[in-house]
């Protein structure tokens, strides 16, 4: 019996039952049931497969049309609580077990003997290779009875069948598998199977002279007469790549897609037909690696390759303050996906969290989202404190954020900065204020003082605007104190001046024209000193957040740059 710590697979393979619809069954699985999973940091990958070698296409229960993978490092994982408690309430939803009756399930586990990679391995895992189409071989067989078996079979695949299939035109890699300890001591009377996985590219040599050479020796003729007793093989082609966050908007395109949430807190889906704008919703939430949740919203085109564009939001707000904005820019460009999250600091920090905040920590952040969402490259629009993360995240990662526009900021912190934001911090500590729950939250003095010197004073005569202004402060008022006093230190100190003169991707920055002296510093300090020099947008009628008090022009700005 294989050691508690030898890794393995969780091999599932699915048919859902008649009346069990599309949208269903996919909204469920990708949106809900596989990015769970791979929220978990021992659940290395997952993917989805669909059979390829089904004569109408249609699946049963005795050869499904799905089968899913996940890679563990150590299958002890799955007997222990944080994978447990997936599995029932409250984790566990009622839509899970609804939709899971109608499904035909076959759930095994496999113990890892043997793994050959080739040079056109490719890690499917990796977000760089998000896209990439992979075709998989399922080979089971159970043994006959008798010494040796095993230990002929195992020959045979390391001293010939390998070596041969390593020869097939898009062979990528093989590994070999028996069946889990875990099963065999949850079912004693589980029979032992072999599970060989090969994976090839789309255009591979199956069927051709090297393959045929590779399945028809004496040696591959006298395994199946005298070991194996029973054989199945299967093709499967990629269909989809979990990640540790919900993003199938494709699935909820469809009409007969129906509202999901979870009781547990890990997401909200709105199907389009659901909202008035008509375009598919997700909200959730992603689990840093030092155990900050980032709430996000997901919306837009359902293509999953449609492109992306992020919003990073200024201190002491949430996402809410892009929603004119998102409004008017997926009005102008259909074609894009928008992200919004809420930045580190809106809520209180747990104590595992980076300490101090600065500005490389927040543009990490961005970083895990796109990973969690498996996005390769976006396009980002910051403003404030977003508006330097933004700029920070384009100059750190120009490969995966080739275009930027970052809104009423700095490159760098104001000497004066420290000394404000401590002034601004002693203002909430002393007003003291507490939320329902018994929170510290930043309170009704520096709301008003905050967003008073943000936004222009003709915005509050504008009737159509004041609530808008009204909301903005009440988010101000509402944001936790400890997380305000935390995340404000990215403000003290940072400098990414040195970085600009290099720049050769795409950027731009944008302002309030009523934002102090920042028409002025953003143009010398940044936009002539961005790469050979960028554009400028100065937006009359706004001050700090120009995106919530002419959100129209904004809008008319990022769709066109991009």
């Amino acid at each position: 019996m294989a050691s508690r710590s030898t890794p393995g697979i969780l091999y599932v393979t699915m048919q859902p039952k008649e009346g069990l619809g599309d949208a269903q069954f996919h909204d469920w699985y990708q949106n809900e049931h596989g990015p769970n999973r791979l929220r978990l940091p021992f659940c290395n990958n997952g993917f989805r497969y669909r059979a390829s070698d089904l004569a109408d296409a249609q699946g049963s229960r005795e050869k499904p049309e799905w089968m899913a993978i996940y890679d563990f490092d150590e299958l002890e994982w799955l007997t222990r609580e944080p994978y447990q408690k997936l599995r029932s309430a409250p984790v566990q939803t009622q839509r899970e077990r609804d939709t899971m009756k109608q499904i035909f399930v076959d759930r095994r586990s496999y113990d890892l003997l043997g793994e050959w990679t080739g040079g056109d391995f490719t890690d499917l895992q990796k977000v760089e290779n998000e896209g990439v189409k992979n075709v998989m071989i399922a080979v089971s067989f159970v043994l006959q009875e008798g010494a040796g078996k095993e230990e002929e079979l195992k020959r045979w695949y390391e001293e010939e069948h390998v070596p041969l299939l390593q020869k097939v035109p898009g062979w990528r890699r093989s590994r070999r598998f028996v069946t889990s300890y875990l099963d065999i001591q949850a079912k004693p009377d589980t029979p032992r199977e072999f599970l060989a996985l090969h994976e090839y590219a789309p255009e591979n040599g199956l069927g051709g002279a090297e393959f045929i050479a590779a399945t028809t020796t004496k040696w591959c003729e006298k395994i199946y007469a005298d070991v194996v007793a029973d054989r199945k093989r299967r093709t499967y082609e990629l269909y989809y790549t979990f990640g540790a966050a919900p993003r199938d908007l494709k699935s909820l395109s469809s009409p007969d897609a129906v509202p999901a949430e979870s009781e547990y807190g890990l997401f909200k889906t709105h199907p389009a037909h659901t909202v008035a704008e008509k375009r598919p919703v997700i909200a959730s939430k992603i689990t840093t690696s030092d155990g900050v949740d980032l709430e996000y919203r997901l919306e837009g085109n359902p293509d999953p390759d449609a492109p992306l564009l992020v919003l990073s939001n200024s201190i002491l707000v949430d996402y809410s303050i892009w929603d004119a904005l998102v409004t008017g820019f997926l009005a102008l460009k259909p074609s894009y996906r928008v992200l919004r999250y809420n930045t580190r600091g809106r809520s209180a920090l747990p104590a595992s969290s980076t300490a101090p905040i600065t500005l490389d920590v927040l543009t990490a952040d961005v970083m895990t989202l796109l990973d969690a969402l498996r996005v390769r490259t976006a396009s980002i629009v910051g403003v404030s404190l977003g508006g330097a993360t933004a700029l920070n995240a384009a100059l750190t990662h120009p490969s995966r954020i080739p275009s930027f526009i970052a809104c009423d900021t700095n490159a760098f912190a104001p000497p004066s900065n420290a000394a404000a934001w401590t002034e601004r911090v002693a203002l909430a500590e002393k007003e003291g204020l507490v939320s329902s729950d018994g929170s510290a939250i930043v309170g009704e003095e520096l709301a008003e003082i905050t967003t008073r010197r943000w936004f222009v004073s003709e915005s509050y005569d504008d009737a159509a605007l004041r609530p808008r202004l009204e909301h903005v402060k009440q988010l101000v008022k509402t944001n936790s104190l400890p997380g305000f006093r935390d995340s404000v230190r990215a403000l003290h100190g940072y400098d990414i001046r040195g970085k600009m003169a290099g720049y050769e991707g795409r950027g731009a920055f944008l302002v309030g024209a009523g934002d102090g002296v920042l028409p002025k510093t953003m143009r010398e300090n940044m936009a002539e000193k961005l790469g050979s020099g960028v554009h400028l947008e100065v937006v009359q009628g706004a001050g700090h957040l120009p995106m919530v008090e002419r959100p129209d022009e904004v809008a008319r700005f990022v769709a066109g740059f991009l």
